[in-house]
């Protein structure tokens, strides 16, 4: 009987964590990993495992904000062509001469602007996020056409295309940058109280305010936050190619949201983890490159995508109708 009574703790424990959303996600990707490494043996090959972390390296970077804006309910669709904007910003002022780390501040500096601008729209004004960052995705990509003149920009210095393409112990800077800011803040929006505010804006934004929340401050430093990200991811990306694109980050937006919102965060706000949505990301990233591996068309990769989305979206909203009902 006294080992029963001992034994509790640890199973309400376990239960407690197998409840958790992340999980369930950490078990459908594991169960998928064994499901396609038997169908095609090559997806365990270190190259396809390096690959699939390299293509998930800039969405887990811009999923660290755009959780941290759903979980406070907002959203950025403007995260596509801000990283777009940065790179190419980084790279013109690369090719004039200027050092790697001032340039790369500049590409810094145009993300935190871009997001400045959304949340002074949006938390001052009071404009609908959807509207504001639909609006800001417009600008800054017609104005980085018009910059560029559509055109790509290479001959970049190998000083800076190091930086994403160089490695430690066979790891990948761009993939050691990214996990490290995953776990930075996971920690972060878990233990600090100022990131935590979050939730609380999220659930019930004049609750937060009438309890001393500077709700506003933290809105527009969230989009600030995501804004430089959303740059950073730019600036890595156009390393890694060692060019920068006009046409990079098209479609990123939705994929970012998606992955967020598979990994437990909703669209109402209140709740979510960044390393739910890393979990998200990176099981968006082992279904495209089980897409490739099995020889399906390219054009069924946008369609698995949003039906990912449509069922996460579907599975959030059910879930919260049977959460209001108890």
């Amino acid at each position: 009987m006294t080992d029963k009574i001992k034994r509790l703790p640890i199973l309400a424990r376990f239960a407690r964590i197998t409840d958790q959303r992340e999980f369930m996600i950490a078990y459908i990707i594991v169960l998928g990993i064994i499901a396609i490494a038997f169908a095609v043996p090559e997806f365990l090959a270190r190259q396809n495992m390096s690959a699939i972390l390299l293509a998930l390296a800039d969405q887990s970077i811009i999923a660290v904000g755009m959780t941290l804006l759903l979980v406070s309910g907002g959203f950025d669709l403007s995260v596509g062509s801000t990283m777009a904007l940065a790179g190419v910003t980084t790279a013109i002022w690369l090719t004039l001469g200027l050092p790697v780390p001032l340039a790369i501040g500049l590409g810094l500096l145009v993300g935190a602007l871009i997001g400045l601008i959304n949340g002074y729209i949006i938390a001052e004004v009071g404009i609908n996020p959807f509207i504001t960052t639909l609006g800001m995705m417009s600008l800054a990509r017609g104005l980085l056409m018009v910059v560029t003149d559509g055109k790509n920009i290479s001959g970049l210095p190998a000083s800076f295309t190091a930086i994403g393409q160089s490695s430690i112990l066979g790891i990948q800077y761009p993939i050691i940058i990214s996990i490290v800011l995953v776990a930075v803040g996971d920690f972060l929006l878990r233990r600090s109280r100022f990131f935590r505010q979050n939730y609380y804006i999220g659930a019930n934004e004049k609750a937060a305010l009438l309890s001393g929340i500077n709700v506003k401050k933290l809105k527009v430093f969230n989009y600030v936050l995501t804004g430089l990200l959303a740059a950073l991811a730019g600036i890595i990306i156009t390393a890694r190619l060692g060019s920068a694109s006009t046409s990079a980050g098209k479609g990123l937006e939705l994929r970012v949201i998606s992955a967020v919102i598979i990994g437990g965060a909703s669209l109402k706000g209140g709740v979510g983890t960044i390393f739910g949505s890393f979990l998200g990301a990176l099981l968006m990233s082992i279904i495209v490159s089980s897409i490739n591996l099995l020889g399906v068309e390219m054009n069924w990769i946008d369609f698995v995508l949003g039906a990912t989305l449509l069922l996460a979206v579907t599975a959030d909203t059910l879930s919260a109708k049977r959460n209001a009902k108890e």
